[in-house]
């Protein structure tokens, strides 16, 4: 029994890192490339290295962390090549987000989806970028919950979120200054909300698609290829 307390002690203490280290690159105090000294980290946690190794390889391998050998251990930085990818993943499962929150609309999720919008507003009149930059996030991870399908909800904020926060801090207000973010979000939000059903996906992947033409021309100064179309991808596989 005594070994068994152990092991889960072991388990509970990597779980905390894990999601201490989360915390720390969502709120933006772990940056890109910054370093991760896992001795520093176990010394807080009052633990040995192990928990937090395990904490490291599981960030590791949800791509939040690159680890290389004989450098160290980095939270990792999304290179201009890759947003493309992040960009059009994001494009694709938000649009399914909100086909099945429009399938299911009702007078209290658009409520919900209205403060939410609201809260950025503040933000944007007090001129606070880390908490519009907050409360950008939130309008999205809302619009994830209120499809009701909690594996997207859970894919999107698990998974992709951090991706989504890095290339935010990285990009966002170099993209657009505070107050066109939010009139860019608050025309976002009457598009989900008025366009007919069966053209609410196409017009998220476009406005997805947009913001990806945006910070190419603006940011990295360069014309912006196509989005990945993963259905003509899949289409033209010859599958035997």
């Amino acid at each position: 029994m005594k070994k068994l307390g152990s092991e889960h002690r072991a388990a509970s203490t990597s779980q905390r890192v894990e999601v201490f280290i989360r915390q720390a690159i969502y709120s933006g105090r772990l940056k890109p490339r910054e370093r991760i000294i896992e001795d520093d980290i176990a010394r807080q946690f009052g633990c040995s290295r192990g928990p937090v190794r395990e904490a490291v390889l599981r960030l590791a391998r949800d791509g939040l962390i690159v680890i290389t050998p004989r450098r160290g251990t980095f939270i990792r930085d999304i290179p201009p090549d890759e947003v493309e990818v992040v960009f059009s993943i994001r494009g694709k499962l938000e649009a399914l987000c909100v086909r099945y929150m429009r399938q299911d609309m009702s007078s209290e999720k658009k409520a919900v989806l209205v403060k939410a919008l609201e809260s950025m507003k503040g933000c944007m009149a007090a001129n606070d970028e880390e908490k519009f930059l907050q409360a950008d996030m939130r309008l999205h991870r809302t619009i994830w919950k209120l499809s009701g399908k909690q594996q997207l909800y859970r894919t999107l904020n698990f998974i992709m979120n951090p991706l989504f926060f890095i290339i935010a801090r990285a990009y966002s207000f170099q993209l657009n200054p505070i107050d066109d973010s939010y009139a860019n979000h608050a025309a976002y939000v009457e598009t989900i909300l008025s366009v007919p059903i069966h053209r609410v996906e196409r017009e998220v992947e476009k406005y997805f698609q947009e913001l990806y033409k945006d910070l190419n021309r603006t940011v990295f100064n360069r014309a912006a290829l196509p989005l990945l179309d993963l259905a003509d991808d899949l289409h033209d596989l010859d599958f035997v």
